[in-house]
């Protein structure tokens, strides 16, 4: 991405360069301040993140970062600067509560809106694409999640605009603001499904800790009002989804598929 790129948003919305530029998946970032307002202005390529961005504007910095600007691939947004990382609270003695404090917010994010639902949205069985073939190629335990998932996708429940991406490197410390969301992938669908990816992570070292997805699963249940064999279910699914998102991309899928291995486990499968 050019740096001429952000010079067009620099101008346009009145903001000061804060730092230096910098990659992440789906587009390019840049630290600036508006009016003295610490944010990041943030140019994405990818379809999907585009798309995030209009969920983000849609949020109104409710469970989400509040959007100074969006028009298109550019979104500018407050700057999350508090010190605390989620993900290192659950790497430590604080696991349940950095999982709480990501159920809280998802609440937020969950809670319904007046207006018209973004556009953008896509429906959870589209996103759920990839599995099915991988589990017809690769069979195991890809094949016990395509199962659940067609379960899962067949009765939703409590439909609701989703993250879609909900990992504790997504909710960030905006101080007095509270926890808050960024990078969503814009989803509506079983509003379960928000809590998988969270009991994956904040790595695989401590998702797969003895013990740790069964206690997290009932942490996750109590805090979010969720079934928690439920949880389970769709711990399950999105582990096998992601599974087949990896294989798609021709890396090794080991990770997801122990997760999935010890979700169909606690399940009995």
């Amino acid at each position: 991405m050019p740096e001429e790129t952000f010079k067009v948003w620099i101008d346009r919305w009145g903001l000061t360069p804060d730092g230096a530029p910098f990659a992440s998946l789906g587009g390019r970032l840049l630290p600036v301040r508006q009016d003295g307002v610490a944010a990041m202005l943030k140019i994405s390529h990818a379809p999907e993140e585009i798309a995030g961005g209009t969920l983000m504007a849609w949020w109104g910095g409710q469970g989400a970062a509040p959007v100074l600007g969006h028009d298109g691939e550019a979104l500018l947004m407050v700057r999350a600067q508090g010190p605390i990382s989620l993900a290192e609270m659950a790497r430590s003695d604080q696991d349940d509560e950095a999982s709480r404090i990501i159920c809280a917010a998802l609440d937020d994010l969950h809670a319904p809106r007046a207006g018209k639902l973004p556009a953008t949205l896509r429906p959870l069985p589209d996103w759920f694409a990839q599995l099915r073939p991988a589990a017809q190629r690769h069979g195991g335990v890809l094949a016990k999640a395509y199962d659940m998932s067609r379960q899962l996708l067949a009765d939703p429940r409590e439909v609701c605009v989703l993250h879609g991406d909900a990992h504790h490197g997504n909710f960030l410390d905006f101080g007095e603001l509270g926890w808050l969301a960024i990078d969503p992938k814009g989803l509506i669908g079983d509003r379960g499904y928000d809590y998988a990816n969270l009991l994956c992570n904040p790595d695989l070292a401590t998702a797969v800790t003895p013990g740790r997805i069964a206690r997290q699963v009932q942490v996750v249940a109590q805090a979010a009002n969720l079934e928690p064999v439920r949880t389970l279910q769709w711990l399950l699914a999105y582990a096998g989804l992601s599974a087949s998102w990896t294989l798609s991309d021709g890396d090794n899928p080991a990770g997801a598929l122990q997760i999935a291995e010890i979700a169909a486990a606690e399940l009995g499968l």
